[in-house]
């Protein structure tokens, strides 16, 4: 399978059914994965979520409808699947840097074009993993909100705060543990996780469940975050896992880190 050939029929589909209900089913079928894992696959791809994708062509296209001047704000806001004209117009002022009341011939609006995929890449990187089972597991820890853009930074400047501050009265921080925001397919919150109960902390309890797990010879955030990004780039896209709606955790012992992945 050419995953980004795949990619492009997804964003044909979309602006084919931009004035329509957009079925994340039909997209998940293009790959050929679950729903869960196409959103993951193409946030990471396209490097921006799948429905702040379609927020986006949707306002571009309303721009160009109303500087057409041949639609009224309401029949546009219903068109693009808007409730009401308010949470349309409040949308596209955000984005055009206009009120939809204003746009005219002499308007100048944001464009934001289709994303077509290069169906020629060559993807070789190799991924060594393992497909592990893991019981359920009982979670101690403290997290920070975050998103997909700050991740990077956020996760490993929590991390050494939350050791520096802890490591003397509870030990060294087992898990790493990233969160999502299944509506938006965005990073939510990054936890530093203990396995010992500790009642200041938040109780989290991850199911049973079967895991990629791929070793790390580190536990250097910048190894860490290489692996998590061939993981979604190249390994994930060549595969025909499906993902299951759990965090993605790090493990860390013996001077290694595991990278675990939940699927089905």
């Amino acid at each position: 399978m050419n995953i980004y050939r795949s990619l492009n029929e997804i964003t044909k589909y979309i602006d084919n059914n931009l004035d329509d209900n957009i079925d994340y089913n039909v997209l998940a079928k293009f790959l050929g994965v679950n729903v869960y894992t196409m959103q993951r696959l193409f946030t990471m791809i396209a490097g921006i979520s799948l429905a702040e994708y379609i927020r986006k062509r949707r306002l571009s296209n309303a721009g160009f409808d109303l500087y057409e001047g041949k639609f009224k704000i309401i029949d546009i806001a219903f068109k693009y699947q808007y409730d009401n004209a308010t949470s349309f117009s409040r949308a596209f002022e955000k984005f055009h840097g206009i009120k939809p009341s204003l746009v005219n011939k002499e308007s100048k609006l944001k464009v934001f074009p289709r994303i077509v995929f290069n169906e020629d890449i060559n993807v070789v990187t190799e991924l060594n993993y393992e497909i592990i089972t893991l019981d359920e597991m009982d979670l101690y820890g403290i997290s920070i909100m975050t998103n997909n853009d700050k991740i990077s930074e956020d996760a490993p400047r929590f991390f050494k705060d939350v050791q520096n501050k802890y490591k003397d009265k509870y030990g060294q921080i087992k898990y790493g543990m990233v969160t999502y925001d299944i509506e938006r397919d965005e990073c939510q919150k990054y936890y530093c996780l203990y396995d010992k109960e500790i009642n200041e902390f938040e109780h989290i309890v991850i199911p049973k469940s079967k895991w990629l797990r791929f070793r790390i010879n580190s536990q250097d955030a910048s190894d860490i975050q290489e692996i998590s990004h061939k993981f979604y780039q190249d390994f994930l896209p060549s595969v025909k896992y499906n993902l299951k709606e759990l965090p993605e955790l790090e493990y860390y012992h013996d001077g290694i880190t595991d990278f675990l992945v939940a699927i089905y």
